[in-house]
């Protein structure tokens, strides 16, 4: 028997009851997580005529972890193997994030990269990735010689040399969210926001999820033909609620911090990365902008146990000032403030963005045994440049 205490907590689950039932199950899909990747899914499914879908969030808006605590960068999928679900994702993801952004006037801008070396052994690391961007089809580098970087960004240095990465940019990641939920909402999803789902059971072809309200603790029960769990870093939890324990999985979270500039000069109006080495777990305490064409810096990278752990250190500052001055001489290190921090959801200790044994790719697929249930686990980086790219790949997985 369907629980209703929470219907009554959540205006989604009230008006959804009170419509005419159709389905043998009472949602055609449900989606544990409303990040930026589970807004994503979540719109996608909902703009197929004849199917329901409820979106399940624990917080009380959508995006407050990863999505909201990172660079806002859009990425242009330089740094993986080729054929790897981060590199075809992010490159669909990124041309489908800019149309989008261009045709709902969603703030974002085409800002490039530069990648730049320091050191003979740093420019042999960034000819790499430029020779492996000439492989990828549609991830356009070029070298920028020192006359063009010297008139271009003055402030910059790059005393070995500079690849550019001619679609990389900047998204506000929050305005992009708001309108993918607008979005679902209008096509008739429904969102349940300070609910979290405790319970997962599979059997006769649907799944019966129990979820409790954060408000009054009110719990019910709701069945749907398919789930997708874009929980994020609950993800592990949701797929050990499923699958048995030989299909376990262990969380790891990279904390990243990032720091603000102050200051009026040195300035830049592309984003710049230091050049990436093998064995590194990120890309670097690179330098972003924000809409506003602010400096920020960041994210480095610190393993952690506790994904609440968000706190920035001092410490992690002293270690990227020296890092921010090898390529930006110029800044103020008293300008550079703490600013925030981010967790990264990983599937193993030490995974980095190089190809090679550290790789750690995407996880999305349907689990074997659990027909309609989509698993992504592991959605890091670039995972807001693929976002809308995931939701199509998830619809393609069900209904393809």
């Amino acid at each position: 028997m369907l629980a209703r205490g929470i219907v009554k907590g959540n205006p989604a689950l009230r008006r959804y009851f009170s419509c005419a039932r159709v389905s043998r199950a009472d949602f055609t899909h449900a989606v544990i997580g409303a990040g930026v990747v589970g807004l994503a899914v979540a719109r996608q499914l909902a703009a197929r005529e004849g199917t329901s879908t409820i979106l399940f969030e624990r917080h009380d808006a959508p995006g407050t972890e990863t999505s909201s605590r990172n660079s806002e960068v859009i990425h242009a999928g330089l740094y993986y193997p080729a054929d790897s679900l981060k590199t075809q994702l992010c490159i669909r993801g990124r041309n489908m994030l800019y149309d989008l952004c261009a045709k709902h006037d969603i703030p974002h801008r085409n800002t490039k990269k530069w990648i730049v070396a320091q050191t003979p052994e740093q420019w042999e690391a960034c000819l790499k990735v430029h020779k492996h961007a000439q492989g990828l089809g549609d991830a356009p580098t070029r070298l920028v010689g020192h006359d063009e970087a010297a008139r271009r960004e003055p402030d910059v240095k790059a005393d070995a040399g500079i690849v550019e990465s001619e679609t990389t940019g900047i998204v506000d990641s929050h305005s992009l969210m708001t309108y993918l939920l607008g979005d679902f909402e209008n096509l008739g999803g429904d969102t349940v926001f300070k609910t979290r789902v405790t319970n997962v059971e599979a059997a006769n072809g649907e799944f019966r999820i129990t979820a409790v309200s954060d408000e009054d603790g009110s719990e019910t029960t709701i069945t749907t033909e398919t789930l997708i769990n874009s929980a994020g870093h609950g993800a592990c939890a949701i797929n050990n609620l499923i699958l048995p324990p030989e299909r376990h999985r262990v969380p790891y979270y990279a904390k990243g911090t990032y720091f603000s500039y102050g200051a009026s000069r040195p300035r830049t109006s592309v984003l710049v990365y230091p050049a990436t080495l093998p064995g590194h777990g990120g890309l670097g305490t690179h330098l972003t902008l924000d809409m506003g064409g602010r400096i920020r810096f960041g994210p480095d990278v610190e393993w952690v146990n506790d994904p609440t752990d968000l706190k920035p250190s001092p410490a992690r500052l002293e270690q990227a000032i020296p890092e921010i001055l090898a390529y930006m001489p110029g800044v103020d290190p008293a300008a550079i403030s703490l600013d925030y921090c981010g967790i990264r959801p990983k599937l193993g200790r030490g995974a980095g963005v190089n190809v090679g044994k550290t790789f750690q790719d995407f996880v999305i697929q349907e689990e074997e045994g659990f027909p309609g249930f989509v698993n992504l686990l592991g959605i890091e980086s670039p995972g807001l440049t693929s976002s809308l790219a995931i939701g199509e790949m998830v619809d393609g997985i069900l209904y393809q």
